[in-house]
Order: structure tokens, then C-alpha cells, then sequence
């Protein structure tokens, strides 16, 4: 699987490509490596345990951010895209999954 395809009834597809899905699918628990589903009363517990990750990344990522500053070099990493960046489609699927009561299944 060179992508991650995350559907639900309520959304259309989110897709990532592999490295990028399976490190939110590592976040939230569940096993990257197999088709899976996120039923609604998990969902919670997946953007806590996402934002909780986002806020540990930019943790750590501000002592570099403020050494950066001025190195051109230094800047140029911070510019990757952050997990926060990349989770954010995936919790908004989330969340509305949520609200709507619905699963959200991958790899099928």
C-alpha cells in the first residue's frame, strides 16, 4: 500500500500517503500495517491522543525554532511540514465522524 485511504459515511476519503498515515495510525493505537476501524466511541480517545502528540512535537521542536532564528539553513527544516499540519484533515474527519456517529475505516 503506497497510501492510506480513511473513509467514513459521513466524509469523503481522506487520503495520506503511507508514512504519513501510518505515524497517525501509530498515534492513536491502532495497527498500520492491516485494514482497520475507528468506531465512534474510540474516536475521542484518537484526537486526544493526536493533539497530545502535536502539542509534544511543537514542544519539542521550539528550543530549535528559537536557536533557528536568522539561520537560513535552520529555517529551512522548520519549514517541513508539522504533524500538526498533517493530522488536522484527519481530526476534522474525526470530529465529525464523531458527531455524526459514524466509523471511519482504512485499507479496505
Amino acid at each position: 500500500m503506497t497510501v492510506y485511504r480513511f473513509k467514513s459515511r459521513e466524509t469523503g476519503d481522506l487520503v495520506m500517503l503511507r508514512p504519513h498515515g501510518q505515524r497517525l495510525l501509530e498515534i492513536i493505537g491502532k495497527d498500520p500495517h492491516s485494514p482497520g476501524v475507528l468506531q465512534p466511541e474510540e474516536i475521542p480517545r484518537a484526537i486526544e491522543r493526536l493533539r497530545a502528540a502535536v502539542a509534544a512535537e511543537e514542544a519539542e521542536q521550539k528550543p530549535a525554532a528559537d536557536e533557528a532564528d536568522g539561520d537560513d539553513d535552520k529555517a529551512a527544516e522548520r519549514a517541513a511540514v508539522s504533524l500538526r499540519m498533517r493530522s488536522a484533515p484527519f481530526i476534522e474527519m474525526l470530529e465529525r465522524c464523531l458527531k455524526a456517529g459514524v466509523e471511519v475505516v482504512w485499507g479496505v
